[in-house]
């Protein structure tokens, strides 16, 4: 028993853990069990969860040991931190116009094509200093930690040329150092061409023979992702650089199967890749591949949504062959410029039929999974990093159901409260 308890939460009227002990992510029927404790709580030591069970069975354990601090949830919604295991949180600003010219039914493609897209973040971060990068991409993390995102991946790859990349992920690095939320960078130098690569091979051999180098060098990232889609990178291209990547020691990851089925989930599954992600055009194939091994399937529906498109990943088929499917923002300045978490969890459910059990599982330890941190965080038990949110609703389902508003109202990350709405229970309608 520890001599002091740092923080000690209780009267939650949900308490979901969403655990799965030693047993990996969850798969099939188990994703549709949250953990669901009522009238939980938690006990924090030195930012480790050290209690965790009815109020009662807490109160217990805790007995006459001083806390530090107390929290009464009064009937509210606990959960984990959320996981956002895709984003592209580092850009220069938004591209609206381009949401409207795909309203009035330009494609994606075309639009890259006109030199938008991120042809055009890429020209605007190269011409950014690294401080402005760095100040615009902290007010963002600050407003994402107020949603419950309390561990972010971002990606790189609005550099493409070594000078930038680094800029970027030195970045990325500051933000995890500086902010309380725990930052996974993943580098990806191989997001697109750019205009003035030498040849059809030149670029490729560019990130291989200099930039996986020079970023492993430098411990600034822990995966490299590949955009492995027809006229950006081949099959062949992606897994070349994935090799080289792993000759670096560095993790792996594919945007695959996206715009066309380019068999990119079965490359994914046959290279071992921690995931698989996008997957709105995956072949049966692909969810086979998936199904049978441990490679991650990360959805992002909120893409779809901000594409104005209708083909969302194959949710319901993946889950039910057995597939790991975790969830992500896909939060970046064109395709997906919602940071939301909950909004991605909401868009799951009613578009892709995802269960609310399903969606925040997916969304927490399946996601954690897909960073490498499934063991630290993710869910809530003894012995895991103490990364909570309380939201002001009774029951969990409506975080999904009731979108649009930000229901958060205290965040806790390794133990210590990060946010907390002012005067939250004046507007509450939760026990009333």
């Amino acid at each position: 028993m520890p001599r002091m308890y740092d923080f000690l939460l209780y009267g939650a009227g949900q308490l979901l853990t969403c655990s799965n002990p030693g047993k990996g992510p969850k798969r099939g029927k188990s994703l549709s069990d949250a953990g669901i404790l009522n009238d939980g709580a938690i006990a924090v030591s030195e930012g480790t969860i050290v209690e965790i069970g009815t109020r009662g069975e807490v109160e217990r354990a805790v007995g006459s040991t001083p806390v530090a601090r107390t929290f009464d949830a009064g009937g509210r919604v606990v959960m984990p931190g959320w996981v956002d295991p895709h984003t592209h949180a580092v850009f220069s600003r938004y591209r609206a116009d381009e949401y409207e010219a795909r309203i009035r039914g330009e494609g994606y493609l075309d639009i890259e094509r006109r030199g938008g897209g991120i042809k055009r973040t890429v020209r605007e971060v190269r011409a950014m200093s690294e401080e402005r990068l760095f100040e615009v991409s902290r007010r963002r993390l600050a407003k994402i930690l107020e949603g419950g995102t309390t561990t972010i991946e971002i990606k790189s790859g609005y550099g493409l040329d070594l000078e930038t990349e680094l800029k970027m992920l030195r970045v990325i690095a500051r933000l995890g150092k500086e902010l309380p939320l725990d930052v996974v960078a993943s580098f990806m130098g191989a997001h697109q061409k750019p205009q003035e690569s030498a040849g059809a091979d030149g670029y490729v051999r560019l990130v291989i023979d200099e930039m996986i180098p020079a970023v492993a060098r430098e411990g600034l990232a822990e995966f490299v992702d590949v955009f492995c889609e027809r006229g950006v990178f081949t099959l062949e291209e992606t897994e070349a650089i994935l090799a080289a990547a792993s000759a670096h020691g560095l993790g792996l990851k594919i945007h695959a199967d996206e715009i066309t089925p380019q068999g990119g989930a079965e490359l994914a599954a046959r290279l071992g890749a921690r995931s698989a992600e996008h997957l709105t055009k995956i072949s049966p194939a692909g969810v086979d591949a998936l199904a049978s091994s441990d490679t991650i399937a990360v959805l992002l529906p909120g893409t779809t949504f901000g594409l104005a498109s209708r083909d969302f990943a194959p949710a319901r088929e993946m889950i039910d062959r057995g597939v790991a499917v975790a969830l992500a923002t896909d939060f970046n300045p064109g395709s997906a410029p919602s940071c939301s978490m909950p909004f991605a969890v909401a868009v799951a459910c009613s578009q892709m039929r995802m269960t609310p059990a399903e969606a925040v599982n997916a969304a927490t330890i399946n996601a954690a999974f897909a960073v490498g941190r499934g063991g630290r965080i993710g869910s809530l038990e003894k012995g895991k990093q103490a990364d909570v949110v309380v939201y002001d609703v009774e029951d969990y389902r409506e975080i999904p159901s009731r979108p649009g508003a930000n229901h958060a109202v205290v965040v806790v990350k390794a133990g210590a409260v990060a946010w907390e709405r002012p005067a939250f229970e004046t507007a509450s309608e939760v026990g009333l």
